[in-house]
């Protein structure tokens, strides 16, 4: 997906969150990066093939889950 120069870490990568703004909703709560990841403000994730990852806790484990 990434057309630009310095490609973004992929939806798999651990640093998958660093990947550049594409649309931006904070009226809806979500933002999409170029990698297809689905950000929602409350820290939850969603990855382009379906699959969900929990909202981010401090000091609690990622949670995946699949579609």
């Amino acid at each position: 997906m990434c057309q630009h120069p310095s490609p973004c870490p992929s939806a798999e990568s651990a640093d998958r969150e660093s990947a550049r703004l594409v649309a931006h909703h904070p009226e809806q709560g979500w933002s999409l990066l170029c990698n297809g990841v689905v950000l929602f403000e409350d820290t939850g994730e969603l990855l382009p093939d379906g699959r969900s990852i929990a909202p981010q806790r401090p000091g609690g484990p990622a949670v995946m889950t699949s579609a």
